[in-house]
């Protein structure tokens, strides 16, 4: 039988312990404080303190963390269109062997903005986003189905985006 760990004896809260998984776990202020900045991600740290009980350093420091762990990034999301890039698509990728490889070197793409390893019809999806339909056709037949290991691809081209958010809150 696992026992429970022993909780810290210090008056600071903790912000983060890890899981099993090697995740951090965060507590509900950790957790408030990112639902602050994905509701605005320029809110400033004793607006966001006020909101959720911390003051302005604590807040800092905690967002510090957040970002040093991975757990969370700040940046200008972007409609592709308005700066210049005409072409994006969603490419599944098929691959023969192991699929690290494969996944690495299409993160390690310019043009790739998301990768994922799925279970079902593709092994990956990747999202690309070029200049025109010659940078598509080159990134994916050139650099893509050269990769060692991809057996096929299949593309999905975006003719119009209606929706990209990512204000999915916390759980």
């Amino acid at each position: 039988m696992q026992s429970e760990p022993v909780a810290s004896r210090s008056a600071e809260p903790r912000d983060s312990r890890e899981s099993r998984n090697g995740s951090p776990q965060l507590d509900a202020v950790s957790l408030a404080i990112i639902e602050q900045l994905q509701q605005d991600g320029r809110r400033p740290y004793a607006a966001i303190g006020k909101a959720v009980g911390l003051s302005e350093a604590a807040v800092r420091q905690r967002v510090q963390k957040l970002l040093d762990q991975g757990v969370m990034q700040i940046v200008a999301v972007t409609d592709p269109l308005t700066v210049g890039f005409r072409r994006q698509a969603m490419v599944g990728v098929t691959v023969e062997g192991d699929l690290d490889p494969v996944a690495e070197a299409l993160t390690a793409m310019s043009e790739v903005e998301y990768v994922v390893m799925t279970a079902g019809s593709f092994d990956i999806l990747a999202e690309i986003v070029c200049e025109d339909d010659d940078h598509l056709l080159d990134v994916i037949n050139k650099r893509i189905r050269a990769l060692p290991g991809v057996r096929s691809t299949e593309s999905f081209v975006y003719l119009k985006l209606k929706k990209q958010t990512y204000m999915w809150g916390t759980r």
